[in-house]
């Protein structure tokens, strides 16, 4: 495919005809707010554990993730009605389970309402569904859940996207876009919905890899409604969504590695991770705007929504494309306010780029119109999608 300049694929802030365009965002959380700072303390009462080596571990791991305040599912009055939660080696997957489908669900209709009503359309003109969490599992599963929770027509075309890990949102996002721009006229609910209560244990100096979940992760919902061809009347388009591709790296499907067992999913990350996703990033991007038709472009003079993995991943990102540090200030502060919430924090990544282009429209500053969305998980997978910043 030849270069294609801005000019040609629309450069005047409107949505090209039949190409898919995020319409509204929406994020949802539970109750229980926990501040970085006083995670450590709380954790290890909670779990009855008083290894001072594992306590000064996580307490490393705590300020080295940059993290400042998560929302959980978590919280006393759970643990007081399942204790056993918190002992080593327990069966207690049903329990998990129990507790992580409700919360899900409650979640995910929350964050989607959120949704509508900045949309402003009414819930009945929603066509499709497309559902994603790595945080349940049932039959049927959560995306039936959730249309009954929002009065969904039975009409309503459902998809579900199970255990896709932190790629997850951006893996939903790029099926949602085929849906939108093969189905003329419809509109697509994008959900995301996680808590991290499915892999809650106690400390353990077998498992020294879970505390890097304890400091890192943490819960809630996003929402997203995709469409093409926008009604000017009461429709206003937040990105175009370009052109999507999916890749995965053979040979890694070890290195973020999950297993669901009698004591709810057995999660380990490998350390070799953001060396992986360095190694391979520069040329992932290279043929996703290849393949959208654009001549080669500064990487600096593209918008950036980059999944935030951690601090290493986005560092290591920042390193090799060489990009100046307020291109993953986005992610950066999604990282902050709420840790890693696999697949809903791109949702959240989207909100903080939509406020900062503002405030540089505000600075009579130059905006990047064009950028990409990133995301990586397991597989290891990657995840992007080239896109428009539509929003004025």
């Amino acid at each position: 495919m030849g270069s294609i300049d801005a000019t040609e694929l629309g450069s005047e802030k409107k949505s090209n005809p039949g190409k898919a365009t995020i319409l509204a965002l929406g994020k949802a959380f539970p109750h229980q707010l926990v501040m970085q700072e006083y995670l450590v303390d709380g954790y290890f009462k909670t779990t009855k554990c008083d290894d001072p080596e594992l306590k000064q571990k996580l307490t490393r791991l705590c300020k080295t993730t940059t993290v400042k305040t998560r929302y959980v599912v978590m919280s006393e009055e759970i643990l007081k009605k399942y204790p056993e939660l918190a002992i080593e080696g327990g069966s207690t997957v049903t329990q998990r389970l129990d507790i992580c489908n409700d919360a899900v669900t409650e979640m995910a209709v929350e964050a989607s309402r959120a949704c509508i009503k900045n949309w402003g359309r009414s819930i009945s003109d929603i066509t499709h569904l497309v559902y994603v969490s790595s945080s349940e599992a049932r039959l049927p599963g959560g995306d039936l859940y959730l249309a009954k929770g929002l009065g969904l027509s039975p009409d309503t075309h459902r998809v579900l996207l199970y255990f896709v890990g932190c790629s997850g949102g951006v893996a939903g996002l790029r099926v949602a876009k085929d849906i939108a721009e093969n189905n003329p006229g419809s509109r697509v609910l994008l959900a995301t919905s996680e808590t991290t209560i499915i892999g809650f244990k106690p400390p353990s100096v077998d498992r020294p890899y879970d505390l890097v979940g304890v400091a890192l992760f943490g819960d809630g919902a996003g929402a997203m409604i995709i469409g093409s061809d926008p009604d000017p009347i009461c429709e206003k388009p937040l990105f175009e969504l370009h052109t999507a591709i999916q890749n995965f790296l053979p040979d890694t499907e070890k290195t973020i590695d999950g297993r669901l067992t009698e004591q709810g999913i057995n999660f380990k990350l490998a350390r070799e991770l953001p060396q992986i996703i360095e190694d391979n990033v520069e040329n992932f991007c290279k043929k996703l705007i290849g393949k959208a038709g654009l001549a080669h472009k500064d990487y600096n003079q593209m918008f950036w929504a980059v999944h935030p993995g951690g601090p290493a991943i986005l560092n290591r990102m920042e390193k090799r494309l060489n990009l100046s540090p307020e291109k993953l200030s986005p992610s950066r502060r999604a990282l902050m306010d709420y840790g890693n919430a696999s697949s809903n924090s791109i949702v959240y990544v989207l909100e903080y780029m939509l406020e900062e282009s503002k405030k540089v429209r505000s600075m009579n500053e130059e905006e990047n119109e064009w950028g990409l969305i990133l995301a990586f998980g397991p597989g290891v997978t990657f995840e992007g999608i080239i896109a428009r910043n539509l929003d004025v």
